[in-house]
């Protein structure tokens, strides 16, 4: 039976940052209630496209698993905020790498979409279909927020992460995943008015809305995700004493404690770097894995458990062996292009559109 090993990693976080103060400057809230609420202290700013950070993360995953793009034969790219939806996203990331024997597919299951794509191209490996897979997952939501709220705005940031995933015999990498979807629950979270199905000719379609219940999203996202952690584990027969580390969705502080709590693990082995910045969606996990290397929370052969919410609503969780190597091979010169602003600079323009339209 084949494997898919996890043998490269990568991150790329843009460098301004929005801290709860900045957000204080442009509307009613405040460091304490931001922080009390959500855990979250700041968050990053993308200047520059959603790709460009894709294609910094790619580059930096292949460089550790010491790779040329040509042997890449799958990019899955998981996103809710691309470029451009003709063409899709991986492609433009498919080019750019110079990846020009692999396919490119974008995944759009917003916050769910790195665990999606890393549980299809593991199967894939598995059939024999591909042998080299790169997995992506970020967002540029900052662009698509609406700034009069502040409901969702103090919520969500942007970084990207990606891995590289490669056929082995030895047992490790996702060794179980669950993926679902609960979409009577659908309209939970959404952005109510970006797509085909709204008129194009209406004003308001100018300005991006959102529609986000936060309770109902607390309950079914701590439910959900923990339910499928329940059935990784059982999958694997393994119990919560054999994970070595949880690295879960960053949505908000209180949601990763009540799931540290129903599923029985202590809160010291949850990864948590929410606090640096907020809710990425898709980039979370990917990210909070990459760091989680870095600062060599993973070591050869441990279990990782990890779980996703997001917008469908959409969830899903997996049981990862990690293998034997947890340090790059070696480094990307690989960067964003120079940002010259601050975070509220790069925002002025969307904040004022949004007052002037509230």
């Amino acid at each position: 039976m084949h494997y898919a090993e996890i043998t490269g990693w990568g991150k790329c976080v843009p460098p301004a940052i929005l801290s709860n103060d900045d957000l204080a400057t442009f509307m009613e809230t405040s460091d304490e209630w931001i922080t009390t609420r959500t855990g979250i202290k700041e968050r990053r700013i993308c200047h520059c496209n959603f790709s460009d950070m894709a294609i910094v993360a790619a580059n930096r995953a292949l460089a550790a698993a010491d790779l040329d793009p040509s042997e890449i034969d799958l990019i899955l790219l998981g996103s809710l905020t691309n470029d451009s939806l003709c063409p899709n996203t991986a492609s433009l990331v498919q080019d750019a790498l110079g990846a020009r024997n692999a396919a490119a597919i974008d995944i759009n299951s917003a916050c769910t979409g790195f665990l999606y794509g890393l549980h299809i191209g593991t199967n894939l490996i598995r059939t024999g279909a591909h042998k080299k897979v790169l997995v992506i997952g970020g967002e540029f939501i900052s662009h698509y927020m609406n700034w009069s709220r502040r409901d969702v705005a103090v919520l969500f940031g942007d970084d990207c992460g990606a891995v590289v995933i490669e056929a082995t015999d030895k047992p490790v990498g996702l060794l179980s995943a669950r993926i679902g979807c609960e979409a009577d629950a659908k309209y939970a979270i959404q952005i109510t008015n970006l797509g085909s199905a709204y008129s194009r000719l209406s004003d308001e379609f100018l300005y991006i809305d959102w529609n986000f219940e936060g309770q109902e999203v607390f309950k079914r996202a701590v439910k959900s995700m923990a339910q499928a952690c329940e059935d990784v584990l059982n999958d694997c027969n393994l119990t919560v004493d054999d994970i070595s580390l949880v690295v879960p969705h960053q949505a908000n502080k209180r949601i990763l404690d009540a799931l540290a709590k129903r599923v029985g693990i202590d809160e010291n082995k949850v990864f948590i770097n929410v606090h640096k910045y907020g809710n990425t969606s898709a980039g979370t996990i990917p990210v909070a894995l990459a760091e989680s290397l870095e600062e060599q929370r993973i070591k050869p052969g441990d279990h990782v458990l990890s779980a996703s919410f997001g917008a469908g609503l959409t969830w899903g969780a997996a049981v990862i062996r990690w293998g034997d190597r947890v340090t790059p091979i070696r480094a990307s010169d690989s960067e964003l292009p120079p940002c010259n602003q601050t975070a509220l600079e790069i925002l002025e323009p969307h904040i004022r559109r949004y007052a002037e339209h509230g």
